[in-house]
């Protein structure tokens, strides 16, 4: 046998032990009903999903179902017309590399960029936004604590959605965002009315910029995607940041952070964040306190900073999520030690919530059937 030919056997025979390995990964756990799950939800989906699951440093489960009928092509795209959204974006099959708005799970993102400043001693989540926002105080809001902002517990009233997003896109700068905010009327003490909303978020933003002398967008570019090698992360690029949902990202990418919180603040050797950091924003901040407005879609859940709690825990939830507008469920279970994400695009909320908790279980289920 020539040299040649003997290379090509060894590289055919480590390549066949490496998908024995591969295989065997995955064969670990019996995935059997989820993929059941995954393939007779697509449709209630909007027709598209990804959904993996992380364990033990790997992806140990990734899927895609991709089923758009015609019909809904068009029903999609005309909705995608009125409502100016990318009809493109809303119909081309899904993988984990698809890039796609998500929402509310942008909240996760930023509310970890804030605490990379509380880590490094440059915010306490005690400080009051009056403190940097002078703004805020000239309007009687100064009073307003970060961790406050960042649990949506600020007791500013704020608008409907469609009016939320109408008023930011009238926006031209951060400095003309936070006069908005400040100007808009209390409806509870801050700490005890929870109104789940872009406001704490936005104001949260504006004293990071103030600190750092740096756009939100260069921050989380320099100190969350780039650490974790989110490449394809981002908020948009518009003339000013939403961090409460205005990002995109990919189902590998936001693996990646969710790993990280998993792995508490670690990512591949790195410190991203202080356990302590992830501690505090697993914590449920909303407990007792009155409740303007929650989406349906997060049921009874209590809240954190920058993410829903699933139990009342007060150090540290068993499992934590931050699911979006358009579907989407990114949640870390620390009980199982794993984290998922089902990644989608959907504009009919009706029973996600219900759906979300019938994913988990089977997933949950299907962990506890480890072959080690």
């Amino acid at each position: 046998m020539s040299v040649k030919a003997k290379l090509i056997c060894l590289f055919f025979s480590f390549f066949l032990g490496f998908l024995l390995l591969f295989q065997s990964a995955f064969a670990q756990y019996d995935f059997g009903k989820v993929d059941d799950w995954l393939k007779n939800n697509v449709q209630s989906l909007g027709g598209r999903a990804v959904l993996m699951v992380y364990k033990d440093g790997k992806v140990i489960y990734s899927n895609a179902e991709n089923d758009v009928t015609k019909m809904r092509k068009r029903v999609t795209k005309f909705i995608a017309n009125r409502k100016g959204l990318d009809a493109d974006e809303m119909v081309k099959d899904l993988n984990t590399s698809s890039r796609l708005r998500i929402a509310s799970c942008s909240k996760w993102l930023s509310a970890a960029l804030v605490m990379t400043f509380v880590d490094e001693g440059k915010l306490n989540l005690d400080d009051s936004v009056g403190k940097f926002l002078p703004v805020m105080t000239a309007n009687g809001k100064g009073n307003i604590k970060i961790w406050q902002c960042l649990s949506h517990l600020t007791g500013i009233e704020s608008g409907t959605l469609k009016e939320s997003l109408q008023m930011m896109k009238e926006i031209r700068s951060m400095d003309q965002a936070i006069e908005k905010i400040a100007q808009q009327p209390m409806e509870g003490e801050p700490g005890k009315t929870f109104h789940y909303s872009s406001i704490g978020l936005q104001i949260a933003a504006a004293v990071l910029e103030k600190i750092s002398g740096l756009s939100f967008e260069e921050l989380f570019a320099m100190r969350i995607a780039q650490p974790l090698n989110m490449t394809n992360t981002d908020f948009g690029h518009g003339k000013v940041a939403l961090p409460a949902g205005g990002a995109f990202s990919t189902p590998d990418d936001y693996m990646n952070f969710l790993a990280m919180i998993l792995n508490h603040g670690m990512y591949k050797g790195k410190r991203i964040l202080s356990d302590s950091s992830i501690a505090k924003m697993q914590r449920n901040y909303a407990k007792g306190a009155r409740v303007a407005y929650s989406p349906a879609e997060a049921g009874g859940w209590g809240y954190g900073l920058g993410e829903w709690v699933m139990d009342n825990a007060v150090v540290r939830s068993d499992a934590v999520s931050s699911p979006g507008l358009f579907g989407s469920f990114p949640w870390v279970d620390n009980q199982r030690k794993y984290a998922g994400l089902l990644f989608c695009f959907n504009l009919k909320n009706k029973g996600r919530n219900e759906k979300y908790m019938e994913l988990k279980k089977l997933i949950d289920e299907a962990i506890a059937t480890d072959k080690h």
